[in-house]
């Protein structure tokens, strides 16, 4: 198979991005996020409850978001006492660089 120069490391980041998007909830809180980016946990907790009728506490939300935190795909911001969460579309590139630019990087 050989090695493609990619680490560990990312390996296992690319692993926890599909762990992370595997969960429906986590994808609905990356929609919301998409749609108004720099939500506090209360306003996504609100927003998803109003949209999706969906009755997780804050703490579940809370755990969706840590995880999602840890796969790169929402970085968080702290201004005084509240917690702004946004979008990164980073880690999603990268996953989909390797499948989209196969033609220039075989010869």
């Amino acid at each position: 198979m050989g090695d493609h120069g990619e680490s560990g490391r990312d390996a296992a980041r690319e692993g926890d991005v599909f762990k992370a998007l595997a969960d429906p909830t986590r994808r609905r809180i990356l929609d919301e996020l998409a749609e108004r980016d720099g939500q506090t946990l209360f306003e996504i907790c609100a927003r998803l409850t109003m949209k999706y009728q969906l009755g997780s506490s804050r703490q579940a939300i809370s755990q969706h978001l840590e995880v999602l935190i840890g796969a790169g795909l929402v970085v968080s911001r702290r201004e005084g006492r509240y917690k702004f969460h946004h979008i990164d579309t980073g880690p999603l590139e990268r996953l989909t660089d390797r499948w989209r630019n196969r033609t220039t990087k075989e010869n």
